[in-house]
């Protein structure tokens, strides 16, 4: 008898009608059970890489948009880290629970005092500190996350309690799998086969919301898309009932196929059944019509949900979990408009937040120009490229009057409003690369802002850069000295570069030219 085979038969030889000692002994198993899990390839790596890189990003210096991270985005990040170690987790623990029947001691367990169902009960339960190492790595994620100084928003738990819920789906299913197809084929091909199946969900259904949420792991199609916490509208706490229900009928149902027949057996797979369906149903009912309503008037009419601030001259206006952000966005504006002249250097300007909610979290449109003169939007996310996007917005309201304009500047005046935007940066080159469309510095290329953008050619590009090599007040001064002129509608990029010292590659014109 081998070693693993004699501590096993130790901890199952107890009497049967003792239940406290019985209950021990499956305790046991599963401890032994858990470690001999981290002897298996898969599971130990997928575990080290799954902790390794979560605990790197905790420590490692997030810049850009991770600096600034939305709490309602944040707890659905949690997800994705544990589908590895779910499907290692499934295969072995499935070959785990096929050890007696692969090495040929199925006849030695058989005359043991422990029945089979409780032996199932044990590689079920031999999951379980996976499931918890994987709640404490999202935790620690999520806390990260909420104590970053731009985390704004709220998470949800129960899209905290997916991961670990995923795990200890895995391994029940590995197990129920084990028990009605005895065989070690049957995990990969499982694998394969619920892969199909995920597919076939996704495609082979209309993109049903019955269907929709019936994986495990349900993510979005934007990434970039950042609601309001009370207009997310994800099913998360009728999806965590369905996996707890479904966890526990896959975990009953091995158990039963194991011989378990009692009565609170079946009566707890009812139970299980009824939780499951109960989840499936509730998460599939859609965006409720009050939901529609708040995403309608949020897109539509923001100001209504809104709180405003001034600082300085201007009023910033947001939604509630936003307010704090004020400050960042004002010190864009100040920073945009140190460099303007004329009456633009002191325009009061308003800043409103805006967010198209119409299509939930999938929706990924561009938001409409205001037409509003002297307003700017601003979106809900912030850091990285969105900086300098927003000091783009800012420049061209200051150079053109409104939003609306922005998409028809194409003449000189991009010079102006590019300088605007970039000359007060600490790395003005690379935020000339990070808002133009294809993150270069040379040529032609369309220039990103909230809104509408507009078409930056290669004349203008070199006669930005030249601005950009000067020394930041001789340029300032310039574009001060001359503001009446640099501002003029029609203005071509060749007089912007004479007023402004610069030259301009020959046979270079402005759309407006064409």
């Amino acid at each position: 008898m081998s070693l693993a085979t004699k501590t096993v038969a130790e901890s199952a030889a107890v009497p049967a009608d003792d239940p406290r000692r019985a209950w021990a002994a499956v305790l046991a198993l599963a401890r032994f059970e858990a470690r001999d899990l981290l002897r298996y390839i898969p599971v130990l790596v997928t575990l080290v890489l799954y902790v390794g890189y979560t605990a790197w990003r905790l420590f490692h210096q997030q810049d850009g948009m991770d600096a600034f991270p939305a709490l309602q985005n944040a707890d659905r990040d949690t997800q994705d880290g544990p589908l590895l170690l779910g499907i290692a987790l499934f295969v072995c623990v499935n070959r785990c629970t096929l050890r007696s029947r692969r090495r040929g001691t199925d006849r030695q367990f058989d005359v043991l005092l422990m029945e089979p169902w409780r032996r199932t009960v044990a590689h079920v339960l031999s999951v379980v500190p996976f499931a918890v190492v994987t709640a404490l790595v999202v935790l620690a994620e999520f806390t990260r996350a909420a104590l970053r100084a731009g985390a704004v928003g709220h998470g949800s738990p129960a899209e905290l309690a997916v991961g670990p819920l995923y795990v200890l789906l895995c391994g029940a299913l590995g197990v129920l799998l084990a028990r009605l197809v005895p065989t070690t084929f049957a995990a990969p091909v499982g694998v394969i086969g619920l892969f199909v199946f995920g597919v076939f969900l996704s495609a082979g259904t209309d993109g049903g919301e019955w269907a929709r949420w019936l994986p495990p792991v349900v993510g979005e199609t934007s990434m970039n898309t950042v609601l309001p916490s009370d207009l997310v509208g994800r099913p998360a706490a009728w999806h965590a009932l369905y996996l707890t229900g479904l966890i526990l009928l896959l975990t009953l149902g091995a158990v039963l196929v194991s011989g378990g027949r009692t009565l609170s057996l079946k009566a707890g797979a009812a139970g299980a059944l009824a939780l499951t369906l109960a989840g499936a149903v509730g998460q599939s009912a859609g965006v409720s019509p009050e939901l529609t309503a708040a995403r309608e008037q949020a897109s539509v009419s923001p100001q209504r949900d809104q709180s405003c601030v001034r600082h300085g001259g201007s009023t910033y206006c947001a939604f509630p979990e936003w307010t704090g952000r004020a400050g960042d966005w004002a010190g864009v504006v100040d920073r945009v408009q140190s460099l303007a002249g004329g009456t633009a250097a002191r325009q009061p300007l308003l800043v409103r937040q805006r967010v198209e909610a119409r299509y939930g979290l999938d929706g990924d449109s561009a938001l409409e120009p205001l037409t509003t003169p002297h307003q700017v939007t601003v979106g809900t996310r912030w850091g990285g490229n969105r900086v300098p996007e927003f000091a783009v917005a800012v420049a061209y309201v200051l150079v053109t009057g409104d939003e609306s304009k922005g998409g028809e500047l194409c003449d000189g005046r991009v010079v102006t409003t590019m300088w605007l935007a970039l000359g007060g940066a600490s790395h003005p080159m690379t935020d000339l690369a990070n808002v133009r469309l294809d993150d270069s510095v040379t040529g032609s290329a369309s220039v990103l802002a909230p809104t509408s953008g507009f078409y930056m050619t290669a004349g203008q590009t070199y006669v930005v850069r030249e601005l950009l090599r000067r020394p930041q007040g001789e340029a300032t001064a310039a574009v001060q000295r001359h503001w009446a002129e640099l501002t003029r509608p029609g203005v071509s990029t060749a007089q912007v570069a004479r007023v402004l010292g610069t030259e301009v590659p020959k046979g270079e014109r402005d759309c407006a030219q064409e």
